[in-house]
């Protein structure tokens, strides 16, 4: 990104280029304040926030010294069928189908009570759009607005297979199980593997200057979200090629070749374990 910056400076293409990075939510971490603007502090709580840190201030840096057009979209989690298979949201729906067509019997998690602030990556993509159609460059915090559970989310997921879910037991030992069905299979489990270190607990953002600047909004329900995502898993878990998941569901002992294979086929990149919230 630096690098990217400076030759724009370098090159004398300040008044020729627009420039947009793609923040994160993760910036926030260890929230201060709910909702996240873009005048919150910031708290990050990973690598990989820690990292986006660096790089929302090198282009505040630039934007301030050099005049350079470039802008920061803060998104909160922004998905859709195209996401790597080990983020979270993904990680629900593909089980869900595997499930529903079994290929699989359980779902394993690590926090469930964990909240998020997600959207589909379709209505976000519109707003990093809106933010270079701007005179003046700025930051600009995208999200809906409201926040749910990693347990909500599934919950949603598995509706759309006609499965309704229902929570028993406490802590790493609670189950999620069928509750519509007869025998009421026990198919979500916690698994201490999947908590983090430095749990980020909350994300909910508040997307107010961007629709009073940019006249962006959130089109998207999570209930809609979910739907698409788990009919896209659907169509997978259908076919017959998709020799990786049926191997290995959860993907935790797949080589890099396996993960680039899996992300060429569903249309995304390579993605790596990252928790229960990623």
């Amino acid at each position: 990104m630096l690098r990217i910056l400076n030759a724009i400076v370098e090159n004398g293409l300040v008044n020729k280029t627009k420039f947009y990075q793609a923040s994160t939510s993760e910036l926030y971490g260890k929230v201060v304040e709910t909702p996240q603007s873009e005048v919150t502090p910031f708290h990050p709580r990973s690598p990989y926030g820690v990292a986006k840190l660096y790089g929302f201030w090198i282009v505040v840096n630039y934007r301030e010294a050099y005049g350079v057009h470039a802008s920061n979209g803060i998104l909160f989690n922004h998905e859709s069928p195209r996401r790597g298979p080990t983020f979270i949201t993904r990680k629900v729906t593909r089980a869900v189908a595997r499930i529903a067509r079994g290929l699989q019997q359980c779902l394993y998690l690590g926090n469930i009570n964990s909240q998020r602030d997600w959207g589909h990556a379709r209505d976000y993509v519109e707003g990093m759009y809106r933010m270079l159609q701007q005179e003046v460059p700025s930051d600009y915090v995208l999200a809906t607005g409201r926040t749910t559970s990693v347990r909500i989310f599934v919950e949603a997921a598995f509706r759309v297979v006609g499965i309704t879910i229902a929570w028993r037991g406490q802590g790493a030992s609670e189950v999620g199980y069928a509750a519509n069905e007869a025998g009421q299979r026990v198919i979500v489990r916690i698994d201490t593997k999947y908590y983090r270190p430095a749990e980020v607990d909350l994300l909910l953002g508040d997307p107010t200057k961007a629709k009073d600047k940019l006249g962006w909004t959130a089109q998207t329900t999570l209930d809609q979200l979910c739907e698409e995502m788990v009919k896209a898993d659907l169509v997978l878990a259908d076919d017959p090629h998709d020799e990786m998941s049926k191997r290995d569901p959860d993907m935790s002992n797949a080589t890099d070749g396996d993960r680039r294979a899996l992300a060429a086929r569903v249309g995304c990149r390579s993605t790596y374990p990252n928790g229960s919230s990623g």
